[in-house]
């Protein structure tokens, strides 16, 4: 079976006798793609993979409430990085830690991680971006390791282009800094 293109899926979501096959074609299209966006939010693969889960499961509830204004790719996005970051916000809440914990404890996790393939430079960097603040964080990943365009990383994150630019350029000063101390 051919790839599906956004308009077709997008169809397919519209009609509810080809909802499920336009639904499969989004998952095979995107998910490789949202599972690695959600991993550099949350880390740990065990954790990427339920929020993944969680996303798919939301993106299937709401499929209806598609509006066309915006890209499949954004509207996919923003719903995979509110799951990921609810999934933080509750894992907070659960261990009852502040962020700096929680940071410390994913950063031991990604040393230890199986699915961690890095070699130590990357292991810095990685360890460097998770001291950053949390939208400083999602704004590095998406445009440094995803190169989103600002454009849609506006759509998706509802933020002005120019504060995501300011977002990008104050992490980029700090990870240089932390990468200099080492």
């Amino acid at each position: 079976m051919p790839e599906w293109d956004d308009k077709d899926i997008i169809a397919g979501i519209k009609s509810p006798d080809k909802a499920e096959a336009a639904f499969s074609q989004l998952v095979q299209k995107y998910q490789e793609r949202l599972y690695w966006h959600i991993r550099k939010i949350v880390i740990s693969h065990e954790d990427a993979d339920d929020v993944m889960q969680n996303t798919m499961v939301k993106v299937w509830r709401s499929m209806d409430n598609f509006r066309v204004e915006s890209s499949l790719f954004t509207w996919l996005y923003r719903i995979a990085t509110n799951e990921a970051l609810t999934f933080l916000k509750q894992k907070k809440k659960r261990n009852f830690a502040p962020w700096v914990d929680v940071e410390a404890q994913i950063s031991e996790s990604l040393q230890s991680d199986p699915w961690f393939n890095g070699d130590e430079i990357q292991l810095k960097l990685q360890q460097a971006i998770l001291k950053l603040p949390e939208k400083q964080r999602i704004v590095f990943n998406m445009k440094y390791f995803d190169q989103v365009k600002y454009e849609e990383m506006s759509e998706i994150l509802d933020t002005s282009v120019g504060a995501l630019k300011a977002s990008y350029h104050h992490a980029v000063k700090k990870i240089e800094t932390m990468l200099g101390d080492d």
